[in-house]
């Protein structure tokens, strides 16, 4: 699995676009990911991470289970890019503690509508469950914001409930963490959700 770090010069026009639409940037980061402009994309998860506006830039932070051909962005867009490989099964042990940073859309299906959750206590106790059913549970948790996207997509006009959360998580099995962690977590992934950053808690 790849974890990629883009710089994104904001002062561009295409980048402009982009961080004003997730559905245009989620577009536009496919262009990486396909072998041609006809071509499915390879599966990726993205999150933006920061936005410096005096400075011109912006910060992606992408996982994917292919190397991105970051070539095929748009002339001027890109920065600077850095990328790693990361092993899961090496880095996910049982019994570790782990930090964690998460944007996710926390929902509930009623009647065959799913809606989005607009509560802390309901968006913790949301991120609880899908933890559990990871094979991990929060330590500790803060929700560091929660925003309600308007995004307009296919010329349809949608709404999405986005917040985050940081905090240190303990893993019980491994396992369903890389799978959870390889899927992502929630619903509107392509809109820059779901994406679970994972760093050991140091023993000292």
């Amino acid at each position: 699995m790849f974890l990629t770090r883009l710089k994104l010069d904001s002062r561009e026009a295409a980048v402009r676009r982009d961080l004003a639409s997730a559905y245009d940037m989620h577009r536009t980061l496919s262009r990486a990911f396909a072998e041609h402009d006809e071509a499915q994309p390879a599966r990726f998860l993205w999150r933006l991470e920061s936005v410096e506006a005096s400075l011109g830039v912006a910060i992606l932070l992408i996982q994917s289970e292919e190397a991105g051909r970051w070539h095929k962005l748009p002339a001027g867009y890109l920065r600077d890019s850095a990328s790693k490989v990361l092993d899961l099964s090496a880095l996910l042990q049982d019994d570790r503690c782990y930090r964690f940073r998460l944007l996710a859309n926390p929902t509930v299906t009623r009647e065959g509508k799913r809606y989005g959750l607009n509560k802390e206590d309901d968006q913790l106790a949301w991120l609880q469950r899908q933890l559990q059913k990871a094979g991990c549970v929060a330590q500790s948790v803060m929700r560091t914001r929660s925003e309600c996207w308007t995004v307009r997509k296919k010329g349809h006009v949608i709404t999405v409930q986005a917040v985050g959360f940081e905090g240190v998580l303990a893993v019980d099995q491994a396992a369903p963490l890389q799978t959870t962690i390889h899927q992502g977590i929630g619903h509107a992934k392509s809109l820059g959700l779901g994406l679970l950053s994972l760093a050991p808690v140091s023993h000292g």
